[in-house]
């Protein structure tokens, strides 16, 4: 059994943000560098060039490319002798996010997603959104219903009502909860349906950590063996150019230009759910994260960083332990091979597996 070790922060308030804002922020520490990279879910747009940055032992050239996409910054660097390869891996890597982003953004009205949440089925669905949905039906039923993908209704209730000013009534949310159920997703290659009348899905929980997740897969299949994704969820390869674990800073959920500590990676990604991101009051109490069964937001926590075998994963674990609170997420994270998780609580104190990365 994993101990938890628990050590004291502080925090301060913040503005409050618009509801399109982006779920996490991170420092990547790459060769010495600090690059901010702050990702929502949005239109994906004009790529940039990658370019040589530095050269590390044995002779290995590090290519990186920050560019636009997803709605926002997207960084990745990648380890090669040759940087043409770096290239081609960075090309195969971009058109993976492109694919990721037509079929699964709320935001673009021919999405796949959109067409399923206006029409409530679609067919001869792409097999990422198949992947996903599967992998989100997983989740569902080992956080005990904690991670749903049908929320959304919840989401468009909450925005709606900040723009008038205010929160729904007790009964709007009592209405719009009703639409929220995971197992009305019906799921196969052939068809995917929405069952209940009024429901309709978001991805944002688990489609950033997927798209990590096949950039990362397009890298390894040129044969680069050393590389960082960031998507607005990290995925890590191999080693950074000296040799040394890829470093990331975990942003602090109270003060906008700092974070809490480093975590070496080594080949593990890292995801963060944190309130401080979509808020729909000041004192972050109502947020973009919701339970369920309520149709409110928890209250135990102010961030929840999770480092897994996958970035998929680490995303989907960071939003299912948010809503479950201390002890039953901590029993779903050391219920997963490879994850630990990092608890940031409302009131500063830090919550962390014993195997958690991190210094802080």
């Amino acid at each position: 059994m994993m101990e938890q070790t628990m050590r004291e922060t502080g925090q301060t308030d913040r503005p409050v943000a618009t509801p399109r804002r982006s779920r996490r922020s991170f420092l990547l520490l790459c060769g010495g560098a600090a690059v901010a990279a702050l990702v929502p879910w949005g239109l994906m747009q004009r790529q940039g060039a990658g370019k040589v940055a530095m050269e590390g032992g044995g002779g290995l050239k590090a290519v990186t490319r920050n560019s636009r996409a997803l709605g926002s910054d997207i960084s990745m660097v990648v380890l090669h002798e040759d940087a043409a390869v770096c290239q081609r891996a960075m090309d195969g890597a971009f058109k993976e996010l492109a694919r990721v982003e037509r079929v699964m953004s709320i935001y673009r009205p021919e999405s796949q997603v959109s067409r399923l949440n206006q029409d409530g089925v679609i067919a001869h669905p792409d097999p990422y959104l198949v992947r996903v949905l599967e992998q989100s039906k997983d989740m569902a039923e080992r956080s005990g219903g904690a991670f749903d993908v049908t929320v959304q209704p919840l989401w468009v209730m909450y925005a709606a009502a900040q723009r008038q000013g205010g929160l729904p009534s007790d009964a709007q949310i009592g209405r719009e909860r009703l639409k929220v159920d995971w197992r009305g997703v019906s799921i196969s290659a052939k068809e995917i349906r929405l069952k209940n009348a009024g429901m309709s899905i978001t991805l944002n929980g688990i489609a950033q950590g997927f798209a990590a997740d096949r950039a990362m897969e397009a890298i390894r299949r040129v044969g680069i063996e050393h590389a960082l994704v960031n998507t607005g969820e990290i995925a890590s390869l191999g080693r950074k150019a000296k040799g040394q674990a890829w470093t990331v800073g975990i942003q602090h959920p109270r003060e906008k230009d700092a974070y809490l500590g480093l975590a070496k990676l080594a080949g593990r990604c890292m995801s963060t759910s944190g309130d401080y991101e979509t808020v729909f009051t000041e004192d972050k109490a109502y947020n973009h994260i919701f339970e369920p069964w309520s149709g409110r937001s928890p209250q135990a926590f102010s961030s929840v960083t999770v480092v897994a075998a996958t970035a998929t994963e680490a995303d989907a674990l960071s939003t299912a332990i948010f809503v479950l609170g201390v002890d039953k997420g901590m029993e779903l994270a050391r219920a997963t091979q490879a994850a630990d998780v990092l608890l940031v609580m409302k009131d500063g104190r830090t919550v962390a597996t014993e195997g958690f990365p991190w210094n802080s």
